[in-house]
């Protein structure tokens, strides 16, 4: 078992201490000064506690903590080299965080489906070790990408699941408006974006490959996809993806101007 702290029991957090007790393989301690956040985590955690001193009694720490606090947890966390530190906050440069711990760190953005175990994540770090390889693969998919690439990444799949639930909802709501009932609509839509994400992670065949096989001559994909080609769907995406890359560049950008937070 691996000893794994997270500090910083928000919505990521969260997810991850959900996500780290149903794979099996952690001793998950949680760490947050909110008693509320304890709680809600409690069941799925060995220990809660608010004292970063026993959080970073741990193999591996997790650093969940909004970017403008991150400095000031640093400060508090005594780590050694042996440790490893995993940063999920935005923005924040991974050589800010070494400045400020003798861990090895290594930097990430994961999503919110790391509770369920369907986690996309992006990673860089100079030592990304087996041992955060096995953690996050207990969670989910994850790529290994150089640190200049963490905004896109940051948009695909830190904000990405945003932009499908609104895709989803709209799968749905069409459903409903020609008469399905709303909870079978939800569940049709849902299932339907999982199955297909599923497809393209486990098979050899491109998307449009796999678009071709679906839209049979005459049929009814076809005439649905004849739609989407001739819309503006896939530049309103790109442009909602280019929205939260510069964002994320621009929070870097705030962050990077203002790093006296820690002091």
């Amino acid at each position: 078992m691996v000893q794994t702290s997270v500090i910083g029991c928000g919505n990521m957090g969260s997810a991850l201490v959900k996500g780290l007790r149903r794979a099996g393989n952690h001793t998950v301690t949680a760490c947050d000064l909110d008693p509320e956040a304890l709680d809600a985590v409690a069941d799925y955690a060995d220990r809660t506690t608010s004292d970063i001193a026993e959080a970073a009694d741990a193999d591996v720490v997790i650093v969940a903590v909004k970017p403008d606090i991150v400095g000031v947890v640093l400060n508090d966390l005594e780590l050694s080299p042996d440790q490893t530190l995993l940063s999920i906050a935005a923005g924040v440069p991974t050589d800010f965080v070494e400045a400020r711990t003798d861990a090895n760190v290594v930097r990430i953005m994961p999503n919110l489906a790391a509770e369920t175990g369907d986690m996309a994540a992006a990673v860089t770090g100079d030592d990304v070790t087996d041992d955060v390889r096995a953690l996050l693969g207990d969670v989910g998919e994850f790529v290994e990408i150089d640190e200049t690439k963490m905004d896109i990444a940051t948009a695909v799949n830190g904000s990405g699941p945003a932009f499908v639930f609104y895709l989803l909802q709209a799968m749905k709501e069409s459903g409903v408006d020609s008469g399905l009932d709303p909870e079978a609509a939800e569940t049709l839509a849902a299932q339907t974006f999982k199955g297909a994400a599923e497809t393209v992670l486990r098979s050899d065949r491109t998307v449009d490959e796999l678009i071709d096989a679906v839209c049979s001559p005459n049929g009814t994909t076809i005439e649905g996809m004849e739609v989407l080609w001739d819309s503006d769907v896939q530049t309103s995406v790109a442009e909602a993806v280019t929205a939260a890359e510069e964002r994320s560049a621009e929070l870097a950008s705030e962050f990077n101007d203002g790093d006296e937070t820690d002091e």
